[in-house]
C-alpha cells in the first residue's frame, strides 16, 4: 500500500475487521444466507445482526459463541431475555452446539464480563434508551471485550439513537459522534436528527461495514424457499361505552379518548367488557395467547378463560416452566404480558392470539404478533383487538405506526441490500473510493529540497 492509500485508510470511517480470518465448523443444518452471515460475523469480530423474526438468529448466535470461545479459550456470556434463556439451551442442544453461559439480563453483575472471550446479546433493542442501565453497564463492561455481537429483529427504524447505541456498545463509534458525523438537527426540533444530504451514501456504506439488515433471505441475493410468511389477519372486536348525553359537556355521543391520560382511564374503566368480548372470541381447543397491559386484565382473563397467567411475581423458575409447558402443548391458553413474553420466543405452535389491552408501544406490538407470524409458521395467523370505542384511537395509531416503521425498515434494507451483500457473500472486493492510477509529479524545486 503506498503513502497516498495508507493516508486514506487512516481517514476512513469504515471499521476495520478484528475477528477470526477464516471461520470453519459452522452447523451443518444452517442454511446458506445463515452460514454466510455467521461467518461474516466472526470475520468481524464486533458485529450487529437486524435481521427479521423467524430467520435463525439464535442458531447463527450459538455457532457465533462456540466458534469464539473455540478462538479465544475463554467464555462466552450469551444474554437473553429471561423468557428466552432454557429456550436458547434447547437449541444449542438441538443443533449439537457446545453449551454457553446463557444468562438474562438481570443476572449480568454476576459476571466478570471484562473477562470473557466474547459477549452476545440477544433482543439487543435493549440498548434502545441512551439513558438506560443495562445500556449504559453493558457498554462499560464489554469495553475491552475482543468479540461482541448484537442481534435483534427490530432496530427501531425511525430512531437513529438505537443505531448509534448499537454501534456504540460493539465500539465503533460513540452515538454522539455517530450524530456530529451523519446528521443535522430536523429544522427547529432540537430533538430530531435527519441524515446530512451529503452524508447519506458514507452512512450506508459505515452501517454495512459492521452490521446486516435483512427481512428475507432474498434481501441479500439468496433464495426465499421457505421463507414465504402466511396470511395475517387482524379482527378488531369494540366494546360499547356507556355514556349518557350531557348538559356540562355539551355532547350526544361518547368523544374518543386523545391523551395518554385519557386512553388509560378509558382502559380501567372498561376491563370487564373487553375480558368479557375477549372470551368470547376464544373457542375451540387450539392453543391461544392473549397479551394485556393491566393486573386486572390478566387476573380476570384467567378466571373467565381458565387460562394460564404468566406475570411478573412469579419466580424465573416458574416462567420458564411456563414458557416451555405451551411451547410442547401441556398448556392451551396463556394470558401475559408483552413485556414478559413479548421478545424471543418461538411460538409458530400457536396461531391465535390477541390484546385484551392495547398501549402505544409499536414495538411491543410488533414483536408480540411475531411471536407467531413469522417464518415456520404453517397456518395462517388471526390477531384479535379487543378495545371500547372510546380507544380508537389507540389502534389508530399503532396502525399508523406500523406503516410507517415498514416503509422505514424497507429503505434501510434497500438502501444497505448491495453493500451487504458484497460484505456477506464476498461478491466483490472492497476498495476506497478513491484509487489514483497516475503517478505525482513533483516540481523541481520540490526534489531538490
Amino acid at each position: 500500500m503506498n503513502a497516498y492509500a495508507q493516508f486514506l485508510a487512516r481517514k476512513s470511517i469504515i471499521d476495520p475487521p478484528t475477528g477470526i480470518a477464516d471461520p470453519v465448523d459452522l452447523p451443518s443444518a444452517m442454511f446458506p444466507f445463515q452460514r454466510d452471515i455467521t461467518a461474516w460475523m466472526l470475520k468481524r469480530g464486533r458485529a450487529a445482526a437486524f435481521e427479521g423474526t423467524g430467520l435463525g438468529k439464535s442458531l447463527q448466535e450459538l455457532a457465533w459463541g462456540e466458534a469464539v470461545a473455540r478462538e479465544t479459550k475463554r467464555e462466552v456470556i450469551h444474554f437473553a431475555p429471561l423468557a428466552v434463556t432454557a429456550q436458547m439451551q434447547r437449541e444449542a442442544a438441538k443443533f449439537g452446539i457446545e453449551p454457553q453461559t446463557i444468562v438474562n439480563y438481570q443476572r449480568m453483575s454476576h459476571h466478570d464480563l471484562p473477562k470473557a472471550g466474547g459477549v452476545i446479546l440477544d433482543e439487543s433493542s435493549i440498548l434502545k434508551s441512551v439513558d438506560g442501565h443495562y445500556r449504559s453497564a453493558l457498554i462499560e463492561a464489554c469495553a475491552d471485550v475482543p468479540f461482541r455481537l448484537a442481534a435483534t429483529a427490530t432496530p427501531a427504524p425511525n430512531d437513529f439513537m438505537e443505531l448509534g447505541n448499537h454501534a456504540e456498545f460493539l465500539g465503533i463509534m460513540s452515538y454522539t459522534d455517530m450524530l456530529a458525523t451523519f446528521f443535522v438537527h430536523d429544522g427547529g426540533d432540537t430533538q430530531k436528527w435527519r441524515l446530512k444530504g451529503h452524508a447519506e451514501n458514507a452512512f450506508w456504506k459505515w452501517m454495512a461495514s459492521w452490521s446486516v439488515m435483512i427481512r428475507k433471505p432474498s434481501d441479500l441475493g439468496y433464495s426465499d424457499e421457505g421463507y414465504e410468511l402466511p396470511p395475517l389477519n387482524y379482527i378488531e372486536h369494540r366494546v360499547g361505552a356507556e355514556y349518557a348525553p350531557s348538559i356540562d359537556t355539551g355532547l350526544l355521543f361518547p368523544m374518543q379518548a386523545r391523551t395518554l391520560s385519557e386512553r388509560i382511564a378509558a382502559r380501567r374503566a372498561t376491563v370487564p367488557e373487553r375480558v368479557d368480548k375477549a372470551a368470547e372470541a376464544t373457542t375451540g381447543d387450539e392453543p391461544f395467547v392473549w397479551w394485556c397491559n393491566l393486573n386486572a386484565e390478566a387476573e380476570l382473563a384467567a378466571k373467565r378463560m381458565g387460562a394460564v397467567n404468566l406475570h411478573g411475581g412469579l419466580s424465573d423458575t416458574e416462567k420458564e416452566r411456563i414458557i416451555l409447558e405451551f411451547q410442547d402443548g401441556n398448556i392451551k391458553r396463556l394470558v401475559t404480558k408483552a413485556s414478559i413474553a413479548g421478545f424471543g420466543v418461538n411460538w409458530q405452535c400457536c396461531h391465535q392470539t390477541g390484546f385484551i389491552g392495547l398501549n402505544d408501544s409499536w414495538e411491543q406490538f410488533y414483536q408480540a404478533i411475531r411471536r407467531f407470524w413469522r417464518f415456520g409458521q404453517t397456518e395462517p395467523v388471526d390477531a384479535h383487538l379487543v378495545v371500547s370505542e372510546l380507544e380508537g384511537a389507540t389502534v389508530a395509531n399503532i396502525r399508523r405506526k406500523e406503516a410507517d416503521a415498514d416503509r422505514m425498515a424497507a429503505a434501510m434494507v434497500h438502501h444497505m441490500a448491495d453493500l451487504s451483500s458484497v460484505a456477506v457473500r464476498g461478491a466483490k472486493r472492497d476498495r476506497p473510493d478513491y484509487a489514483p492510477t497516475v503517478p505525482v509529479q513533483l516540481p523541481a524545486f520540490l526534489e531538490a529540497a
